[in-house]
């Protein structure tokens, strides 16, 4: 009998010490992001200069191809279709309408409904005195049912205009041109001197 009281008594102190660690390690959702921070939830991605021009330059192709195939699969005289247009523009440092015309051509030619940019690389060129910011990508047409139209290689002229509003170093991206051919080398291949 005193074993079975001893061990009664040891089962009760053991089940109130679980129970007391139990409520003080629960911690009301209030109390856990009081004492929380953004360092242990979210590791910081961290991007030199160029990894985020390749990044912000990918995403803004794919929005102006997005944009394009939704004006295009619209009838072009509507109001939802006019504010397609003024957007697309907007990626466009000095938008007119001969800019659009080489995409909106191909992409109808060929009946595009979607389009993913695959492989793009920012590069710099040098011409005369001027840098010319330039994006090679790859882009992938499809059709309504999703199927491939075909995987084409394009080229993007860019510029990246200072506009500081709340930091001292902030720039605007805008296209110069969409599906440009790259300027071609004065210098013959093959000819070093």
């Amino acid at each position: 009998m005193k074993k079975t009281q001893y061990f009664l008594i040891w089962l009760v102190i053991l089940t109130a010490t679980v129970a007391c660690k139990k409520n003080n390690s629960m911690m009301s959702d209030l109390e856990k992001l009081r004492n929380s921070n953004n360092a242990k939830s979210y590791p910081a991605v961290q991007m030199d200069s160029m990894q985020a021009i390749n990044s912000i330059t990918k995403q803004k192709v794919q929005d102006v191809l997005d944009l394009s195939t939704l004006y295009l699969d619209g009838h072009k005289n509507t109001s939802i279709d006019s504010a397609m247009y003024r957007q697309i523009e907007a990626y466009f440092y000095k938008p007119d309408s001969t800019t659009l015309r080489p995409l909106f051509r191909e992409m109808e030619s060929l009946k595009v409904k979607s389009a993913v940019v695959n492989r793009l690389q920012v590069y710099k060129t040098i011409h005369k005195k001027d840098t010319l910011d330039y994006a090679k990508f790859n882009v992938e047409y499809f059709d309504g049912n999703n199927r491939s139209l075909g995987s084409f290689d394009r080229n993007a002229q860019y510029v990246l205009v200072s506009a500081p509003i709340k930091f001292k170093k902030e720039f605007k991206f805008y296209f110069i041109n969409i599906y440009s051919k790259p300027l071609k080398d004065s210098t013959v291949s093959g000819v070093t001197r």
